[in-house]
């Protein structure tokens, strides 16, 4: 069923009971965390059996389902004049809504999840998109972006771009991006943009035939997508190459195994077969690593991962226990107590030879 066709639907139904004399309702997963659990087969977040309905009975409910009418003809004029809008842009449009208008960014952001959820259609595929992009990728990947006019310009993600690499845009789906071929031979997915630019200066993606990709932290959606489409169309192994602390850590799990916000397109986003190679509790204390203090909200936070499913490994409870027990964390950039070439010629190289991945 098409995008538009799948909004229609929604729109109908609460059209026709109405016509029936009906109270019109909405059907959706129940999005609290305890409905939401890791998939055994999957091994990726995704929502349990648990449903809610918003209806018309309530004010609450009767609300829910105007802005909803609304949110969808937004959607369907963007698609009828080939525009998208930011989810900021959506807040402040629904400012000429009447009742329907949101009181915060808070909830249209929600609404625009649920649709999702409703209609199985990304929000890049609805035209909503976030404030920032995605980050940068460098090395040996031919690719054909869609520019504005219309038309596919190839571009090699090594050759026809300067350090900073290619900069991934919001939306990453073959309509507007198509991967071409790569020679590449694994990716190597860093969590800062100072390790990133240590890496390209270092050339390591020509030293090791990899794509490098930088997270900009926390990874965004299409960041994730790119992640997965690599990987799953050219076969490529995602590495993980992170800061040594909890929250980094939940970098790592939100690509290999999804976010809670996204469970309900881990599919579409996560690469379980993801391998971290970022530094371990482990690493600290054998490189004697400049390191700083666990803070509270770190203890609770490791705490917290050893009760998490993403975390249920033996190699993740070692690691997790062994920071809680040092009480320190440490960043990538301590490496460079060893020199600015040791994260390439031995750190990394020994990671990955550990893994089998050279």
């Amino acid at each position: 069923m098409a995008r538009s066709d799948r909004l229609n639907t929604i729109a109908e139904d609460i059209y026709n009971s109405l016509a029936r004399g009906d109270v019109p309702s909405i059907s959706l997963p129940s999005r609290t965390r305890e409905n939401i659990v890791l998939d055994p087969l999957s091994m990726v977040w995704k929502y349990g059996e648990a449903k809610i309905s918003r209806n018309a009975s309530t004010l609450d409910g009767a609300e829910y389902l105007l802005k909803t009418l609304y949110l969808i003809d937004f959607i369907k004029e963007m698609y009828e004049n080939s525009k998208t809008s930011t989810l900021r842009e959506m807040y402040y449009i629904s400012e000429g809504w009447g009742h329907a208008k949101f009181h915060t960014q808070d909830e249209s952001d929600l609404l625009a999840e649920d649709l999702e959820v409703i209609t199985h259609v990304s929000r890049e595929e609805l035209n909503l998109r976030p404030e920032e992009n995605g980050a940068s990728i460098i090395g040996d990947l031919t690719i054909e972006e869609r520019n504005r006019k219309g038309e596919f310009k190839r571009i090699n993600c090594r050759d026809d771009v300067g350090d900073g690499g290619y900069n991934i845009p919001y939306s990453v789906e073959a309509d507007k991006l198509r991967l071409v071929e790569t020679n590449a031979k694994f990716v190597l997915a860093i969590e800062t943009g100072g390790m990133f630019d240590r890496l390209v200066e270092n050339g390591f993606d020509e030293s090791f035939k990899c794509i490098l990709l930088h997270l900009k932290g926390q990874p965004a959606r299409s960041t994730r997508r790119l992640l997965k489409r690599l990987n799953g169309e050219f076969g490529l192994p995602v590495y993980v190459f992170t800061d040594g602390d909890p929250w980094s850590f939940r970098i790592f799990a939100s690509v290999a195994y999804g976010a809670i916000k996204t469970a309900h397109i881990s599919d579409y986003l996560a690469v379980p077969s993801s391998e971290f190679i970022g530094i371990t509790a482990s690493d600290i204390l054998n490189y004697s690593l400049p390191s700083d203090k666990l803070s509270d909200k770190d203890i609770q936070a490791l705490n917290a991962e050893l009760k998490d499913p993403r975390f249920q490994t033996e190699f993740w409870k070692t690691e997790i226990e062994t920071m809680l027990m040092s009480g320190k964390k440490a960043e990538q950039q301590a490496l460079a107590k060893y020199g600015l070439d040791f994260v390439t010629d031995t750190y990394l190289p020994e990671k990955l030879k550990s893994i089998g991945g050279q």
